[in-house]
């Protein structure tokens, strides 16, 4: 782990970029994170210069250009680089989308029916969900879970969604919920 302090403006754009760079390898574009963190693409260039001198963020110069997080972006944040993991889809209304998968299901409240919550930790943009979409996510690599239910919230700065549960399935059939 990383004992670099990093500000809470470094740490949104810096976890936007780690979140929108899982699974591709073109750049991510500093209006992409802009409109991820909902920024304009200065703030986000003003803090690259400062990540870059940290080095955390490559730049890569180009009309294709952008940056890159660095192994110590990771080691900053204190998450895992997903290369080579397996992936978790997700649906939102019934829908794949794509570049997002989930990196972490956090369940509560699983012997209450009627109030269990999911706290789905996402890699890759937040953006396209909002509260009150339905979403699938699943199966999971080791399990075969799926898991389904509404969003109540959308949280940019953890990447997290915060899903009202309706249904869990294993592969066999059964209800997990």
């Amino acid at each position: 782990m990383s004992n670099i302090e990093l500000s809470s403006s470094q740490n949104r754009v810096l976890t936007a970029l780690v979140n929108l760079s899982e699974g591709r390898d073109a750049p991510v574009q500093g209006r992409e994170i802009a409109e991820a963190i909902d920024r304009n693409a200065g703030t986000v260039r003003n803090r690259m210069g400062s990540l870059r001198t940290l080095g955390l963020v490559e730049g890569v110069a180009g009309p294709d250009g952008g940056y890159v997080p660095t192994d110590g972006a990771y080691d900053a944040l204190g998450i895992e680089r997903l290369e080579n993991a397996a992936r978790t889809p997700v649906e939102c209304e019934g829908a794949p989308v794509e570049d997002v998968t989930v990196a972490e299901i956090d369940l509560s409240s699983v012997a209450n029916p009627e109030l269990c919550r999911a706290e789905l930790v996402i890699r890759g943009p937040v953006g396209p969900f909002d509260a009150g979409d339905h979403v699938t996510v699943g199966p999971t690599p080791a399990t075969g879970l799926r898991l389904s239910g509404v969003v109540d919230a959308t949280n940019v700065d953890g990447n997290t969604l915060l899903v009202r549960v309706d249904g869990m399935e294993t592969p066999t059939g059964g209800s997990a919920a």
